[in-house]
């Protein structure tokens, strides 16, 4: 018998064969049409099928009595027909942090059919319940029991063979659920050599500060169990027993070498081990995990600031010139640049100020953010690099962190694209590749560690070939040629301004990073400044002034060649004023030119602008009276009728007020103005 359509099913041969019905009496059942062939004969192995239900009465209780089984098989029979993959215990049984344990996929796939299963009985079994209630009949588990393990071959479940354990299973899976199914000896810690506790003894001894080989750290270990080695923690001073470390039959618990190097190489245990032993800066470029960046769309939007050593020595000290880079992020340009002998505030103060004269020369606005160092720029970092006050964003990175700024990446950039290419001895005397390798002859003397290099070059050779350098880089094809096709950096830089940026507010730029002279105002007009004299662009700005104060701090920011176009004057921590330089003009009248003639103008604009400030804030006189008049006007306690009259504030003679006196110059700039 079997199950076929959804219908239990007994064959041809089964009744013929079995005496159950003759062949004759088959055929005029099934011309008749009295019974119903599930399945029709023919082909080789194939016999026909016919169901159980529809044979007569008396043959339907030969059947059953023939062949007992019958129940099982349709039990069976509907158990496969609705079986169905559990997709929660496919995702619970390969979730580690649900199971437990990381399963093997062989095991996981037999838990997750025996789930499948048990849901499939359990869905039988709810609705055989509710049928039994109303026929008054019990569930009979044998059958069930007997009908899963007919279906062990097919479905491949390892669910138990006794009726009473697979009762317990079932009522045990419908209360815990998948993890029922876990075998116990996933997570066993029984059969364990190396518990947790070993397991962190190995790791103690491996990070000694000596960084002992694998072999030792296994010599170590089995000295210390058999009594031939102390251990103790440094930190409490408690010294470790032996007799903790022993097997269940008291024996030391000694390790072979590939165990040891087994759990020291595990990646959890190596991860810890490097912690220990490396210093903190190679931990963090070699083991510690780090962000992913992508560059900004905007030149300017952030700017990034790196010294460096130039490769190359110099012939009279045999050391190496600094160099100070500022690099745009989005184009990787260089956009200031300076050098020095020395790593010190001078050279970052260069280097600032070149990149500002590049950004003003172009027109270009503020950077949005800079990226700096702490070494030298933490002395502004409450003043000129604090947030806000000359860029809207500043970020300090980490000591020792190269990875942090994008500077260091682009200084090396430029040295293996550019520099290697164009010049000898570039490289590193320990690099792997034998390309980048620079070699220096040994000096066999009492220090026994004096190295010659081959070449020499004087300070404006290398200077002048790093220039060149810069150029080159700036003016090669940008890296990612897919976004940029055919473009340079220098192309980037410039079609990719930020248009948000802030115009450069070079009064807080001079202060902060110019030069400096004290200084004061003369003559109400001008101040010295090297040796020239810069006029006050407006009278007013005296007003500013403090009482009894013309003492002013004068600070620009001088262009490549030294000279001078903008100064700017505080006083007390306050912007003033920006100075003008208006000239001076040749004072023989037959040698005077136009720009002579324009110099001698502006000066008597000067000039006549103070007179007018001076007449406008002219004060008026005033006559002390001899005796106190009254408030009301009326005569005073002696009877002189005499009254003090007050002069007229607005009489411009000589003898009440100030009289303006000037030349047609004079004249001519007045009414100009």
């Amino acid at each position: 018998m079997e199950y076929y359509g959804n219908k239990l099913c007994v064959s041809y041969r089964e009744l013929v064969d079995g005496g159950i019905v003759s062949a004759c009496n088959y055929n005029n059942w099934v011309n008749r049409g009295k019974v119903d062939v599930v399945r029709k004969g023919g082909g080789k192995g194939s016999c026909a099928l016919i169901a159980v239900d529809s044979l007569p009465g008396s043959y339907k209780d030969d059947v059953r009595r023939k062949y007992p089984g019958g129940g099982a098989v349709l039990v069976a029979g509907w158990v496969n027909s609705n079986y169905e993959l559990d997709q929660g215990a496919v995702v619970f049984f390969h979730d580690r942090s649900k199971t437990g344990v990381d399963l093997p996929e062989d095991k996981a796939r037999e838990y997750i059919i025996n789930a499948s299963v048990l849901n499939t009985c359990i869905k039988l079994y709810d609705r055989a319940k509710d049928y039994r209630k109303l026929m008054g009949e019990k569930y009979d588990w044998s059958m069930m029991a007997e009908a899963i393990e007919a279906l062990r071959a097919e479905l491949h479940h390892t669910l138990p063979k006794s009726t009473l354990r697979f009762r317990k299973k079932v009522a045990q899976y419908k209360k815990e659920g998948y993890g029922c199914l876990i075998s116990r000896k996933f997570g066993n810690q029984s059969a364990r050599k190396v518990d947790f506790k070993t397991e962190r003894l190995i790791l103690a001894i491996a990070v000694q500060p000596n960084k002992p080989y694998n072999t030792s750290v296994q010599e170590m270990y089995n000295m210390f169990v058999t009594g031939e080695l102390d251990v103790y923690d440094p930190d409490t001073g408690e010294v470790f027993n032996p007799d903790e470390f022993t097997d269940r039959n008291g024996e030391p618990k000694e390790l072979s070498e590939a165990t040891i190097c087994n759990y020291l190489n595990r990646p959890k245990n190596r991860a810890l081990i490097e912690h220990r032993l490396m210093s903190f800066t190679t931990f963090m470029h070699e083991q510690m995990p780090h962000v992913h960046r992508h560059a900004p769309e905007f030149s300017l939007s952030k700017v990034s600031f790196d010294d460096r050593d130039l490769p190359r020595k110099l012939k009279d000290t045999k050391a190496r010139p600094k160099a100070y880079y500022a690099y745009d992020v989005a184009s990787q340009c260089v956009v200031g640049m300076a050098y020095n002998r020395n790593k010190n505030v001078d050279l970052v103060v260069d280097c600032f100020r070149d990149m500002f004269r590049l950004l003003d020369r172009n027109g270009w606005g503020c950077p949005a953010q800079v990226e700096v160092e702490n070494h030298l720029m933490s002395q502004w970092k409450d003043s000129f690099l604090k947030a806000g006050v000359m860029f809207p964003f500043v970020r300090f990175c980490a000591p020792q962190n190269s990875q942090e700024k994008y500077a260091e990446q682009m200084n090396g950039a430029k040295k293996r694209s550019i520099e290697h290419k164009n010049h000898l001895g570039i490289g590193r005397f320990y690099a792997k590749d034998r390309h980048y390798r620079t070699e220096a002859r040994k000096i066999f003397d009492e220090k026994n560690d004096t190295y010659v290099d081959k070449q020499y070059y004087t300070w404006d050779e290398l200077i002048a070939d790093d220039r060149r350098d810069v150029w080159e880089f700036n003016h090669s094809l940008h890296p990612n040629q897919k976004k940029y096709p055919g473009m340079t950096r220098w192309d980037v830089l410039v079609a990719n301004i930020n248009p948000t940026l802030e115009p450069l507010e070079k009064s807080v730029l001079a202060r902060y990073i110019g030069e400096h002279v004290e200084t004061t105002i003369r003559r109400n007009s001008y101040c010295r400044v090297q040796y020239k004299d810069w006029w006050l662009s407006d009278v007013k700005v005296i007003e500013q002034l403090e009482p009894n104060n013309w003492k002013v701090d004068a600070y620009y920011l001088p262009h490549e060649d030294g000279t001078i176009s903008d100064v700017y004057i505080w006083q007390g921590g306050r912007y003033i004023d920006k100075l003008q330089d208006v000239g001076t003009f040749n004072s023989a009248d037959c040698e005077q030119t136009a720009e002579d003639d324009a110099v001698k103008l502006a000066q008597q604009k000067k000039i006549a602008m103070f007179s007018k400030w001076v007449k406008d804030n002219e004060i008026g006189t005033v006559r002390i009276a001899d005796k106190p008049l009254r408030s009301d006007g009326a005569h005073n306690a002696t009877g002189n009728d005499d009254a003090v009259a007050l002069p007229d504030v607005h009489d411009d003679s000589p003898e009440n007020g100030y009289s303006l006196v000037c030349d047609d110059w004079g004249q001519k700039a007045l009414n100009d103005y």
